[in-house]
């Protein structure tokens, strides 16, 4: 009896330590759901780059018009935002759920740990654009992301980090296919965050 009464201390002890170092509060259904704006964003993508008669493999010889540009810098926007906004409210409402700070010392870590990737890659991707080096832009994103991803997990649920890893791998392998961006665009940020979305829920917040 005396064991198993350690062994609990124990363990209480150790889960206040992952508590007060990670911030456990991000929801799983704002990934699903980011994934479902993903999905949207580069269908919209699609019927702005390419005509019903335009192959999807003729990335390499596109040529975008301001008016195309613009209106994919829209899409990407919208699709940041509402990704955004649907993460910090489920996050809060899950936070308050159990009890929980969403903006402490591991959320801070989170964030930063979090933004630095992310923000080289969006100045990386700016250059790509102004230089009509467009068939990166999609490896890229995925690239940085993924690196973003893997960077942050320390500070959060530790299934962060295959996301991240799997997003890498799928940046990597679309550098090679140049002409299928848009495709693994989809696959990384649709149907990943999806997948690991649900794997989450399922894991962390369904009771």
């Amino acid at each position: 009896m005396e064991t198993n009464k350690y062994l609990n201390d124990i363990s209480e002890i150790k889960n206040m330590m992952n508590r007060s170092s990670r911030f456990i509060s991000l929801s799983g259904l704002s990934g699903v759901l980011a994934g479902v704006y993903s999905l949207i964003g580069a269908w919209l993508a699609y019927e702005t780059l390419y005509s019903d008669s335009t192959p999807l493999g003729t990335y390499k010889n596109l040529v975008v018009r301001e008016s195309s540009m613009m209106r994919l810098f829209a899409i990407a926007i919208i699709v940041i935002v509402l990704s955004i906004i649907t993460g910090i409210t489920l996050s809060i409402k899950k936070a308050k759920k159990e009890n929980e700070k969403v903006w402490d010392a591991s959320s801070k870590r989170l964030l930063i740990n979090f933004a630095i990737p992310l923000a080289t890659g969006g100045f990386f991707v700016l250059f790509l654009i102004e230089k009509e080096v467009y068939g990166f832009v999609a490896p890229v994103t995925l690239i940085f992301y993924g690196l973003a991803c893997v960077n942050a997990s320390k500070y959060t649920l530790g299934d962060i980090r295959y996301l991240g890893i799997t997003l890498i791998i799928l940046g990597l392998v679309s550098s090679y296919f140049i002409g299928y961006g848009l495709l693994f665009w989809a696959l990384g940020f649709g149907v990943c965050h999806i997948f690991y979305g649900f794997k989450l829920y399922f894991k962390h917040e369904k009771n």
